[in-house]
């Protein structure tokens, strides 16, 4: 019997930093979008009322 080795790849860094950037990016989206209830956003209406619409397209219950 041969014993099999487990082989490592390892991922350049370049092709990381776009993933470690675009996930906080995209997790902060959703949050405001499906999340917030204004709480971060009163500091203008208009992103408040931006992210309201958000969540009718995207089909949230919201009120």
């Amino acid at each position: 019997m041969s014993a099999r080795t487990a082989s490592t790849r390892t991922i350049p860094l370049s092709r990381l930093v776009p993933w470690l950037l675009a996930v906080p990016v995209l997790l902060l989206l959703g949050y405001l979008v499906l999340m917030d209830n204004g709480a971060v956003s009163q500091a203008g209406g208009y992103l408040h009322e931006l992210m309201h619409d958000g969540r009718h397209l995207l089909g949230v219950p919201c009120h």
